[in-house]
């Protein structure tokens, strides 16, 4: 199954860190940052205006963004987990 995004969206897989210890022990709840960086897998055609013109998303696929930590929704996309966003939900992209 591939996803395709409608309007704003995008679909991202988040970075997958931990925070551990000196002597190796894995600290539960330490992904408190306010941003998390992910990659874009699908980007949606953009947004319309209220004149009806198409506004093209700002990002495209394999870009590496910093998104607000806790926004999106998450899915599986076959045996892999992504997420689905809006765009005004990335806060850069990283290059």
């Amino acid at each position: 199954m591939t996803l395709k995004p409608l309007g704003d969206r995008v679909v991202v897989i988040f970075e997958e860190t931990e925070e551990t210890t000196a002597s190796g022990f894995v600290l539960a709840g330490a992904n408190r940052e306010s941003s998390k960086k992910a990659q874009v897998v699908a980007v949606g055609d953009g947004i319309r205006t209220l004149t009806g013109d198409l506004v093209a998303p700002s990002v495209k696929a394999g870009d590496t963004v910093l998104v607000e930590n806790g926004a999106g929704l998450d899915v599986k996309d076959g045996d892999q987990k992504v997420t689905i966003i809006r765009e005004s939900d990335i806060l850069a992209i990283i290059k």
